[in-house]
């Protein structure tokens, strides 16, 4: 009896750009998609993205999200997470973040989405961000978090994170965990678990 080898996940991100897409265009495409949860969907400008995200981009994204979730847990926070939900604009913008959180409340725009980069079109992402009024959106691209804040006409860099319930998150010990998680998610969990307690 021969067995069968499993089938390995592909681990690079598929990426596929379209311009002169009408709204209505979008939504067409966005109902066939619907049964494809691994599939993301962004709209902006006449433009669509489509994002097949690999195993690599799709396991940090998932260890991001739960060393926040670890951090809200350690300091109490009331948080909800609202992964890589459809955040719209009606007739203007589309967009699903790799992870994205309320704080506090819930509310219809999250306060942060996360976006992990492995392939083009990262930072050009924020003016979608932007036409949604997505208060912050911190960048996962080789190994380092880049955060943004929306102030009036535009995102601007930040150091850390300006949303109060984050406003103790050492960034560097997040990114060095992600990092480490990527080889040992207990090492990673116990070494945040031990900086947010020092």
């Amino acid at each position: 009896m021969t067995s069968t080898p499993l089938q390995t996940l592909p681990t690079d991100d598929q990426r596929v750009v379209y311009a002169g897409i009408s709204w209505q265009q979008f939504k067409l495409i966005q109902a066939g998609f619907a049964q494809s949860p691994g599939v993301r969907l962004g709209y902006y400008h006449n433009t669509i993205e489509i994002l097949m995200p690999g195993r690599d981009h799709e396991m940090v994204s998932r260890l991001i999200g739960f060393l926040i979730g670890l951090f809200c847990l350690e300091n109490a926070i009331e948080f909800e997470p609202t992964g890589s939900m459809t955040q719209e604009k009606e007739g203007e913008v589309s967009a699903q973040a790799d992870e994205s959180y309320c704080f506090g409340e819930s509310k219809p725009i999250p306060d942060l989405s996360i976006e992990v980069v492995f392939t083009s079109g990262g930072m050009g992402k924020l003016q979608r961000y932007q036409a949604l009024g997505v208060p912050e959106v911190w960048f996962w691209e080789d190994g380092v978090f880049s955060l943004h804040r929306l102030r009036g006409d535009g995102y601007e860099s930040i150091d850390r994170s300006e949303i109060p319930e984050l406003a103790t998150l050492d960034m560097a010990l997040l990114g060095r965990c992600v990092l480490l998680a990527q080889t040992s998610r207990l090492e990673a969990a116990n070494e945040f678990r031990q900086g947010l307690r020092s």
